[in-house]
């Protein structure tokens, strides 16, 4: 496995063995370990004394596994990113790659990478507006590589890009192609392998190990164009052939790779390697995140905008429900307001679909003692652990540990009951306020592997299924067509987060959610249940108003010192003794006070205090954009290993995270 390792190590080739390329993998010596690294150069003299160099044991390969652009790219996100290149590595190449035994330009057995067996179809013809987009957006391109596509939900943004990646096959060269998420893959792969056959790749984290490494070698050594579908990761495969690289959903949080290091945006990431490659960017969204809309506006990125559904269709009507009026008058079924089962029931009636929304997968959000107010915590993580019913257990999300309910509190011994609600206690409702629907949840609790995202959606595509209930999986670029209404059990909860970037979250997630709805025939609804209807964000909410949220939010932005006024870059500071990580903390305060003086935050608790037994604290750098970056990061570098060196701090993990999310 690849070690956290930031520089190069310089080794001798044995007079028997092959001359090594640039990319080729080696078996060397490193302490008292045997490791496979990555050939960075070659050199034909060393300054090194020759009893101080040591051989290379073994060239497992006959030609390079890793592209010159592959290394550029990993050099930069090294640098960018402040992590070492071996993380890099050790993200970048599949499992298999990291074994000696095994060589991708050797015979290795053939794993079939598309079920696809029948003709490519063509296109669908595209409509005026999406005609025009398209034409826009290579017009843009003469200016500008990157270019903004800001289009409504259901403007058929899919179809530009489809037309767009066939310009580039025909012409020789490939396509790669991110989704923030990889259930979007199951509904794309059908429709793009109908028009791209076996052209098509997908590429994500579900899928097998055999065919992430096939699909890396065939992408190596065969020089047919692809388009290549993926999540973040497929951003690490070979892409020398790649001149368009299309970010859908591009404000999608799920971009940013948060644990472990490189804690990279897939987004950044590939407008740098379409830089590298002489490349296009596509970014396509219906609620584009601020800083991309910045640039955009700024002239940075062309912009392009389809400001109609396909078809001239409405936008769904959006109608609020005031909860505590509802629970006023008593008018609640469990956390379904009677407006809310009223409709629902009619839209059932007419042989509609419904989509339920709630962020929170689980049965409830916590166990709370009726008598003394105890609520049972990980024994690891400060955080409340989260009751499921199937299996019967409690749950920290954080970090993984499980163990059985309490019937009674270990306190007092009085009556557990149970607080908030997830998407498991919703699916109970819902059995029980309408019995003859069809119900099934789209979590990652009822989706661990790929085949079950592929049946929850197909069986709800085919009709299967009456009511879907989910987590954010089904706010994001889902099309179904006989969905009339989706509705938000609360809203509140979307808001009420520590954040700077909530309420564009907020907007995001509801406008978003709301776009499932009505996509053909019929305009769609979405109801929001919520304790708060005065909030300005329902203003914009209901005018499905972007341009007002965004003025709003870059005027915040701009007054209190954030993106995209400012770069951040977050520090984490973990040990397992809170007076040691505090004093550390307090010691690189100091230091980087007196450097970057109100750019540096003071010493913060986080409001997740411990995790996985670690206590943390953070401090924040806000960088101006236009100060030099570099030198400010290797100004933090230098005081980051200064304190390792420090005995009161010994022991404690730095980790720098730029660009946080």
């Amino acid at each position: 496995m690849p070690l956290a390792i930031a520089d190069t190590y310089t080794y001798r080739v044995p007079d028997e063995m092959l001359r090594p390329e640039i990319g080729m993998r080696v078996l060397v010596p490193l302490a008292r370990k045997q490791l496979i690294g990555i050939v960075a150069s070659v050199e034909t003299n060393t300054e090194i004394e020759a009893g101080k160099i040591r051989d290379v044991l073994l060239l497992p390969d006959i030609m390079p596994v890793v592209q010159a652009s592959q290394l550029r790219l990993w050099r930069w996100i090294a640098d960018y990113y402040m992590c070492s290149i071996g993380e890099v590595m050790a993200a970048a190449l599949p499992a298999k790659l990291h074994d000696v035994h095994y060589s991708p330009s050797e015979g290795c057995r053939r794993v079939r990478l598309s079920e696809y067996t029948s003709s490519p179809i063509a296109p669908n013809p595209l409509d005026e507006q999406q005609l025009r987009a398209m034409q826009q957006i290579q017009s843009e391109w003469h200016e500008r590589d990157v270019v903004l596509l800001h289009g409504v939900t259901s403007s058929g943004k899919t179809e530009v890009y489809v037309h767009l990646i066939q310009e580039q096959l025909i012409a020789g060269y490939s396509v790669l192609y991110l989704v923030p998420e990889i259930a979007l893959t199951t509904q794309l792969t059908d429709r793009l392998q109908a028009v791209f056959g076996n052209q098509l790749v997908v590429y994500h984290s579900r899928v097998t190990d055999a065919q992430r490494v096939e699909i890396y070698r065939q992408l190596l050594v065969t020089p047919e164009p692809r388009l290549i579908l993926g999540a973040r990761s497929a951003i690490f495969l070979p892409t020398d052939k790649v001149q368009l690289i299309i970010v859908d959903e591009e404000h999608e949080p799920s971009y940013k790779q948060q644990d472990p290091a490189p804690r990279y945006h897939a987004r950044s990431t590939a407008i740098m390697l379409a830089y590298q490659l002489g490349a296009k960017v596509l970014l396509g969204t219906a609620t584009p995140s601020v800083e991309t809309y910045h640039n955009a506006l700024n002239g940075k990125y062309g912009l392009v905008r389809m400001p109609q559904r396909y078809k001239n269709l409405l936008l769904p009507r959006i109608t609020m429900i005031d909860l505590q009026r509802q629970y006023h008058r008593r008018e609640m079924y469990g956390h379904f307001s009677d407006p809310l089962v009223e409709r629902i029931r009619e839209e059932l009636t007419k042989g509609k679909q419904v989509i339920l929304f709630q962020n929170r997968r689980g049965y409830a959000a916590y166990l709370q003692c009726t008598e003394c107010g105890h609520v049972p915590h990980c024994p690891d993580c400060d955080v409340p652990m989260t009751y499921h019913r199937m299996p019967d257990s409690l749950v920290c999300h954080y970090c993984g540990h499980t163990q059985l309910p309490f019937t009674v509190c270990p306190q007092c011994g009085a009556t557990m009951r149970v607080h908030g609600f997830g998407t498991e206690r919703l699916e109970d409702e819902v059995e029980q306020y309408f019995p003859e629907a069809r119900v099934d949840r789209l979590d990652l609790d009822s989706t661990r592997t790929q085949r079950a995202y592929q049946n929850i959606i197909n069986r709800f595509a085919n009709h299967e299924i009456d009511i879907l209930i989910g987590t954010q999986m089904v706010t994001k670029g889902l099309h179904f067509n006989d969905v009339s209404l989706v509705a938000v059990l609360n809203a509140d909860g979307l808001l009420n987060q520590p954040d700077f970037r909530s309420y564009e979250r907020t907007f995001q997630m509801l406008e978003q959610v709301a776009g499932r709805a009505g996509r053909t025939g019929q305009q769609g609804e979405m109801i929001l249940q919520t304790f708060d209807t005065k909030h300005t964000i329902y203003e914009h909410v209901l005018a499905h108003d972007y341009e007002g949220l965004f003025a709003a939010q870059i005027a915040e932005r701009e007054k209190f010192n954030y993106p995209p006024f400012v770069r951040l870059i977050t520090l984490t500071l973990r040990h397992r003794d809170e007076t040691r990580v505090e004093t550390a903390g307090q010691i690189l305060q100091q230091r980087l006070g007196a450097i970057f003086g109100s750019r540096c935050s003071a010493l913060l608790t986080p409001g997740i205090s411990r995790v996985k037994n670690l206590f943390a604290r953070q401090l924040q750098l806000r960088i101006e954009t236009t100060a030099n970056i570099a030198y400010a990061k290797s100004l933090l570098l230098r005081e980051m290993h200064l304190l390792e060196g420090n005995p009161a701090a010994k022991g404690v993990v730095i980790t720098p995270d730029v660009d946080p999310m």
